[in-house]
């Protein structure tokens, strides 16, 4: 019995269809935490076991975790929390005692970049993701956090002002080279660790792109597959800051992402070295051309 959280996230959407594939050759049953299960398509919901409910909730993860040997764990964002534990760890704590409980044996969480370095400890979002992977860890399960980088799908929140201005922003130095992963290797990863549970013990899986892009790099590459010039325009993070309150973002949030970024920029993605097994597949162009092109051109 695997347990997949978030299932129709970027993430899990994708992690979940992986496992509808391969579930029945494993001998493997499936089972999904969601508040609203009309938001899964009809074919999956006859497939899985559904639990309504937050995962952040101590009754519904006792209900959901009885009988589970593996669980994929991912936080969902909480813009108005009043702090970077109480998005993170604070909700993680009842999971925790759920996994000692139901002796569940394999866990699998999405995390971050960073450990170890430098600026990990002051890293915001990032700093209390790795505090959560710390928390699980403790609990005695096999633990393995999926270390990831800024996300290629990111972009997508920029499709607008792609398409109509030919610009998009962020607030990293334009030349600094950096991983970057798709979304779908991230899910990728996720479900080989989920099916072949031979590993013990706790961990860090880097999930880190095929190369390093700087934001100039990215910029040439979706002017070129989109076959109009785009350029790069880096936001100040005074600007970052109000932009993300001007949305209603709390200030505990926004300041844990004003940190993040910062240390993104002073090194915070660059303490894992690229090899073939920290590298995944999808090229940043091979992502402009099957998701982001299509998304501009909808």
């Amino acid at each position: 019995m695997i347990v997949i959280t978030a299932p129709t996230g970027q993430i899990g959407s994708r992690l979940l269809d992986i496992l509808l594939n391969e579930a029945p050759t494993r001998d493997e049953e499936l089972r999904v935490i969601m508040r609203d299960p009309g938001k899964l398509h009809a074919a999956a919901r006859a497939r899985v076991d559904v639990v309504t409910g937050s995962h952040g909730d101590a009754e519904v993860v006792d209900r959901a975790f009885a009988g589970a040997d593996a669980v994929f764990w991912l936080v969902p964002p909480n813009l108005r929390a009043p702090s970077l534990d109480a998005v993170y760890s604070g909700f993680t704590r009842a999971a925790a005692e759920a996994f000692k409980t139901h002796g569940v044996g394999h866990v699998v969480g999405v995390s971050a970049l960073g450990r170890g370095t430098p600026v990990a400890g002051r890293a915001g979002l990032v700093t209390a993701s790795l505090a959560m992977d710390d928390l699980i860890a403790s609990t005695g399960v096999a633990y393995r956090a999926l270390a990831n980088p800024t996300f290629m799908d990111n972009l997508l929140r920029q499709v607008a002002p792609i398409r109509d201005h030919g610009v998009f922003t962020d607030t990293v130095t334009a030349g600094r080279k950096a991983p970057t992963a798709a979304t779908r290797d991230i899910a990728a990863a996720a479900a080989g660790l989920l099916l072949d549970r031979s590993w013990t013990g706790t961990g860090e899986v880097p999930v880190l792109g095929p190369e390093d892009l700087s934001a100039n790099d990215m910029a040439c590459t979706i002017s070129d597959v989109l076959g109009r010039p785009v350029r790069y325009e880096r936001q100040s993070l005074d600007d970052f800051r109000a932009a993300l309150t001007g949305r209603g973002i709390g200030n505990a949030i926004a300041e844990g992402y004003v940190d993040m970024m910062r240390a993104k920029d002073d090194g915070l993605d660059d303490g894992v070295q690229r090899t073939p097994r920290t590298a995944s597949p999808t090229t940043f162009r091979e992502w402009c051309e099957e998701v982001l092109k299509p998304a501009v051109l909808a």
